[in-house]
């Protein structure tokens, strides 16, 4: 079983924290390779709840990084990346040293086809490009 309101740190890392569920973990792994490969050592949190959600392991990776990003498969606008965020920016502000950075879906209708839906899913290209921004 998965404990509720436990987040599950997957791989330890000190440059970036970055914090997903459900599939966008996968892609987080995936971007955390591809920063390795850039010499970023990424730190993948899995939320796996977010009612209730582990304050306390957010806060712990971010006082360790001092950066953070969000990954969500919904839409930026009023997603859970937006509460996320707000809520890092309410318990960790003083650990950032930049802006909460948010990987999501553009606030627009989802297409049928396929390639098109591939393309506009936060993936972990999206991710390393969101991360090394941050870290500049």
């Amino acid at each position: 079983t998965v404990p509720l309101g436990k987040a599950a740190t997957l791989r330890e890392g000190n440059d970036i924290s970055i914090f997903a569920t459900s599939k966008m973990v996968v892609e987080a792994l995936k971007a955390a390779d591809l920063l390795a490969a850039d010499g970023v050592s990424a730190e993948i949190v899995d939320l796996r709840s977010l009612r209730p959600l582990d304050v306390n392991a957010i806060v712990a990776s971010i006082a360790k990084t001092h950066h953070a990003v969000v990954v969500n498969e919904g839409w930026r606008f009023c997603g859970y990346a937006a509460e996320l965020s707000a809520t890092i920016m309410d318990h960790a502000f003083d650990e950032l040293d930049a802006p909460v950075a948010r990987v999501t879906l553009p606030d627009m209708p989802i297409p049928y086809s396929e390639p098109l839906e591939t393309a506009m899913l936060p993936s972990a290209e999206k991710i390393r490009t969101a991360a090394l921004k941050t870290l500049k």
